[in-house]
């Protein structure tokens, strides 16, 4: 069993509410769970309006296709136009953890 995460640091663009935060992220995280079947939600800067952290997992059979899903979700976010991708963090657990 191989389980993947990654942690996406984002500057949204002009938001000046956090109910125009929801209506950037809440699409990036459905988007990320409809198109590759993932755990995600926003974890961290709930409470400011130009900041988000969005983190999702995934866990798989096969580390291959874990890494493939990871990179396409990378992709998916930071090809968005209305966010700049500050970082991304990347943890990858395999069965000799």
């Amino acid at each position: 069993m191989y389980v993947g995460t990654l942690s996406f640091d984002l500057l949204l663009g002009d938001i000046r509410s956090l109910k125009e935060k929801r209506s950037v992220v809440r699409p990036i995280v459905a988007e990320l769970q409809r198109k590759y079947a993932v755990s995600a939600a926003e974890v961290d800067h709930q409470n400011l309006h130009r900041r988000a952290t969005i983190g999702l997992a995934l866990v798989s059979g096969d580390a291959e296709h874990l890494t493939d899903v990871l990179d396409r979700c990378e992709r998916l976010v930071a090809g968005r136009p209305e966010v700049e991708l500050l970082s991304v963090r990347r943890r990858f657990h395999g069965e000799d953890d």
